[in-house]
């Protein structure tokens, strides 16, 4: 078996064992990120391999999977004017989340926990509960008050225990830390386990597959805790070292204007969270976030890449998800929010493609406003 690579605090350099069933930097309590820089294999030596994201094995910390459900190589379609989508919500358990899932689940069976805990708004913890179930795995999974209905049965179908916390996405984070701290207990946190990220970083590495080795010019993103982005922010850095691309294209983070932190940051000039962002209501549940653990690290990124941050109204994600339905796409309000941004045009006309992270059958068409204040 692969030794597994060391984790570290980005923040002050702290080592974690490989063994240690730790989740984050005992110094600082922080997110932490992985000793590995791969260099990933060309086109032609692509051909051939298995038809999953475990075809880049050689980017991945972790090879020779037991837990897969053959995720990943989702379809990559145009929609209008240079922007393309990539369909993520095509995935065994309908999004995105898939991609970092399968690494965390692979790592607990190697570290062999008593249990494994998760908190999510919904389409994380199902994922992580399908794929604990894959690999026979006890699994418990946080969630806030409010969480789709739908989400919850789909987690629970998978024969993981569910909590279901009394307040906002963040409480739900607390309790599940607090549990994660308990001696035996894996803390499978797509924020603050950095093979997560190692995951969906293969999103980039199939887009620059699918376009025959380049990538478009501009990465559209939506970002809460920044998973997505970061795991991009990954991928074009291995592509662009081993010299298979020639440039790095921008990353647009879009943001849910009612829950804006990185946004307000961003157009603050600063480089972390600027004051406390109040927890607002908004169909877009699955980025509303207002203190990301990696905020730092997803301004950086963001900058580092020339890219900017797009906020999106309640209305215009509203417009975006029956727009994307009536072209054949019916997905979640989440997961619309970069076509939102982008769907009158993306700046410099320049090429683009937005991901669709999440099935509208999640959740279905997106509330009305009176519904999500109550009235």
């Amino acid at each position: 078996m692969t030794p597994l690579p060391d984790r570290f605090c980005p923040r002050d350099g702290t080592r974690v064992p490989v063994d240690s069933l730790a989740w984050c930097c005992p110094a600082c309590r922080g997110p932490l990120d992985l000793d590995f820089a791969p260099t990933p294999a060309t086109l032609k030596s692509l051909v051939g391999r298995v038809n999953s994201l475990w075809r880049y094995a050689e980017c991945l910390p972790l090879a020779a999977p037991s837990v897969s459900l053959g995720e990943g190589r989702t379809p990559l379609v145009p929609l209008k004017d240079g922007v393309s989508a990539k369909l993520d919500f095509l995935m065994p358990t309908l999004s995105f989340k898939d991609r970092g899932a399968v690494m965390l689940a692979e790592l607990a069976l190697r570290l062999s926990p008593r249990r494994v805990v998760a908190d999510s708004s919904g389409n994380a913890g199902t994922a992580i509960a399908a794929y604990c179930a894959r690999a026979q795995l006890p699994c418990t999974v946080y969630v806030p008050d409010g969480t789709s209905a739908k989400k919850l049965e789909q987690i629970g179908a998978h024969g993981a225990r569910l909590e279901v916390v009394p307040g906002d996405r963040e409480a739900a984070a607390r309790a599940a830390r607090e549990a994660a701290d308990e001696e035996g207990t894996f803390y499978a946190s797509h924020v603050f386990n950095p093979y997560f990220l190692h995951g969906t970083k293969t999103y980039v590495h199939e887009l620059w597959e699918d376009l025959g080795g380049r990538l478009p010019e501009v990465l559209v993103v939506p970002v809460g805790n920044g998973t997505l982005l970061l795991g991009a922010a990954l991928a074009v850095a291995e592509l662009y070292a081993a010299g298979l691309i020639d440039r790095r294209p921008a990353l647009y983070a879009v943001q849910s204007a009612a829950v804006a932190p990185l946004a307000h940051a961003w157009d603050e000039g600063a480089d972390d969270l600027v004051g406390v962002t109040p927890m607002a209501s908004t169909v877009a549940e699955g980025i509303a976030i207002p203190r990301p653990p990696r905020a730092r690290q997803i301004l950086r990124a963001v900058r580092e890449s020339g890219g900017t941050f797009l906020t999106v109204t309640e209305d215009q994600i509203r417009h975006a998800q029956r727009d994307l339905a009536s072209r054949g796409l019916y997905v979640e309000s989440t997961g619309v929010a970069c076509w939102a941004a982008v769907r009158e045009g993306v700046p410099g006309n320049r090429t683009a493609v937005v991901p669709l992270c999440g099935a509208g059958l999640k959740t279905g068409l997106a509330r009305r406003e009176e519904e999500l204040s109550g009235s």
